[in-house]
């Protein structure tokens, strides 16, 4: 009924003219549980920039791994997700996880925090709202690129920037 309920919620929201990154906002406050805290991208930027060691997870599929993700990203796959993918992680290890928006990767950080994982958090608005913000992804030869899955066609309406692919 949850689920019904956003989905209502958000096409209802597609009908707004100019909908942008408030409408984007209002989507994922709806879609959040709030259980894996959040970690803004200009945050992220700056344990890039500042070398600080985190684990940085992409818990998308396969083929969107593929197309593009984060630079340094290790891909998990969100199904079947199976925790032994990260016998080799600390668990005292920073561990940031993205998807498309955040709504996948926030349900592999509630089983990564059952786990005993203890410092996670969730990219927030996912590989989505890291570009929008202009910030650069790589593809599976990790050379830049423009190019993002977009999911499909209903929520790639909130990538704005770069080259939406859907194959």
């Amino acid at each position: 009924m949850k689920k019904l309920l956003s989905l209502a919620q958000m096409l209802f929201t597609l009908t707004i003219p100019g909908c942008g990154q408030n409408a984007f906002d209002r989507q994922l406050k709806l879609l959040y549980k709030q259980t894996v805290p959040l970690i803004q991208p200009d945050q992220l930027t700056s344990l890039y920039q500042q070398k600080t060691p985190f684990i940085l997870l992409d818990t998308r599929s396969p083929a969107e791994y593929e197309v593009s993700h984060l630079p340094q990203a290790r891909f998990v796959n969100y199904k079947p997700f199976t925790l032994s993918e990260l016998e080799d992680i600390n668990p005292n290890m920073p561990v940031i996880l993205y998807c498309s928006v955040g709504v996948r990767s926030e349900k592999i950080g509630e089983k990564l925090q059952e786990a005993g994982f203890k410092n996670i958090r969730n990219l927030y608005g996912g590989i989505f709202t890291w570009k929008n913000q202009g910030h650069p992804v790589v593809d599976r030869y990790n050379q830049p690129t423009e190019k993002v899955h977009a999911y499909n066609r209903v929520w790639g309406i909130w990538l704005k920037k770069g080259i939406k692919v859907y194959e």
